[in-house]
């Protein structure tokens, strides 16, 4: 066996292993998962960090083999650490009887007709009992409405009709890993088919993409076309707006997009014919639910901002790393101005032809400032590392899943950063050595519309 066979082998055995310990995760109850978890994350890293030693063709078959049995193993099982999917499949259904996701929460006595013991397994059917989370129903917060934007409840809608009867959650689990296949292919094809195995081994895929069976899937799969796939402004402007219309988080991507928009007058140009067809996409997403809701389109976003504690910076654990250095009523205003002078330097400095980069430096500073305490929305960070290729942010997904299942968030994001500020100087000083020159710093270079070298 030569030493690029041995390397091969090497990668397959670690992502196979990793393949094992993610199939058993998918059956373990809550208490100690994220240390199960932890360890998926490292041989997720043991695996890329082989990938090194093995040549591009075995490497883009070993990353799709890997990626699409890394990706299967969240469909082993029903959703482990997530109550979502069962909203999304009670909005579809509502959808389905001709009525407003947007009009009444689950919780409403007119809509009982449409309940069954599945979804409110403590209720009787057909008689309506006051719900409280738990209590009587499997949806989280079901005295609300809902807040998922227009074209997330057309996604619903349109599971539901594709799903036959009793298939519960399986088929948006089997939606999401489609989706995240689909990724998988479309970042495999760009540079170096390398980067494809940060979003296609990676443990955040398959538990919240999957086996969580989360939406923001959808979002990110908008956001990778849109970016690594689109070439002309007007078409990624529209891609984006499309991932802001699935789930608000992409957001903030779109101003990270806009790399070198302030540049030249050249820029401005083009940052205008990415803006407008967002806004537009997402205003005309929005039309048809304004014309047919009686309430608000909105739904339950502005109580779910203040649950979180985004309204207030003292509150629960947001803003968690500005709070270890500045007082509770500046962590907000700290927060705010930081990311516009990052935001001010991608639009300034950044390079227009890696919209990538630009996307992935804002909203990788957004998530180490905000802290959030779901790990799905990082699944963006996730997909703007493989199209970018600076590894370090990896370390913010995990991080989200630290705050979610353990009481470690705000150390888990410190070391998260740390990361990152070690990743970037590491990098800088390889720009000036060998290692400029080897991957994972080199990329492939002369083909248009792909990645190029990461900085």
């Amino acid at each position: 066996m030569n030493a690029r066979t041995a390397r091969t082998a090497g990668a397959a055995a670690l992502v196979a292993a990793q393949v094992t310990v993610l199939a058993v995760l998918f059956h373990r109850p809550p208490a100690g998962l994220f240390w199960w978890y932890a360890a998926t994350w490292g041989l997720f890293a043991a695996a890329v960090w082989a990938l090194r030693g093995v040549p591009g063709r075995p490497a883009g078959r070993l990353v799709l083999a890997g990626g699409l049995a890394v990706i299967a193993t969240g469909l082993s099982g029903p959703p482990g650490t997530s109550t979502d999917p069962y909203r999304y499949v009670w909005d579809g259904r509502v959808q389905a009887a001709g009525i407003s996701p947007y009009d009444h929460p689950p919780a409403d006595p007119r809509l009982t007709s449409l309940r069954d013991p599945w979804l409110f397994p403590g209720c009787a059917q057909g008689h309506f009992y006051p719900i409280g989370d738990g209590a009587c129903t499997r949806i989280n917060r079901s005295t609300v409405h809902t807040i998922y934007p227009p074209l997330a409840e057309a996604y619903f809608l349109l599971v539901d009709r594709l799903s036959p009867g009793g298939a519960g959650l399986v088929p948006l689990q089997a939606a999401g890993a489609l989706l995240a296949a689909a990724v998988l292919l479309i970042l495999r094809r760009r540079g170096d088919p390398r980067w494809a195995a940060c979003w296609g081994w990676c443990p955040a895929v398959p538990m919240e993409a999957v086996n969580n069976a989360h939406v923001d899937m959808l979002a990110v799969a908008a956001v990778v076309l849109a970016l690594g796939v689109a070439r002309r402004p007007l078409g990624r402007g529209a891609l984006l707006g499309a991932a802001v219309a699935v789930k608000l988080v992409p957001a903030v991507v779109v101003p990270g997009a806009l790399a070198g928009a302030l540049s030249s007058r050249r820029g401005v140009r083009r940052a205008l014919r990415t803006l407008l067809p967002a806004v537009l996409v997402v205003a005309a997403a929005y039309l048809p639910y304004v014309l047919l809701s009686r309430a608000s389109v909105l739904g339950y976003l502005s109580g779910y901002v203040a649950e979180e504690g985004y309204d207030e910076a003292g509150a629960r654990d947001r803003y968690g790393l500005p709070r270890l250095f500045l007082p509770d009523a500046w962590a907000l205003p700290a927060t705010v101005a930081i990311l516009a002078a990052v935001l001010f330097h991608v639009l300034r400095r950044g390079d227009p032809d890696r919209p990538w980069q630009g996307a992935l430096t804002l909203t990788g500073t957004a998530f180490l400032l905000l802290t959030p305490g779901y790990p799905w929305y990082a699944l963006l960070v996730v997909a703007l590392v493989a199209l970018d290729g600076r590894w370090e942010w990896l370390g913010v997904p995990l991080a989200g899943t630290a705050a979610y299942l353990t009481t470690l968030g705000t150390p888990a994001y410190a070391l998260a950063a740390a990361g990152v500020v070690a990743g970037l100087t590491a990098r800088l000083r390889a720009r000036g050595g060998q290692a400029a020159g080897t991957w994972p710093y080199r990329w492939r270079r002369g083909v248009p519309g792909r990645a190029g070298p990461p900085s």
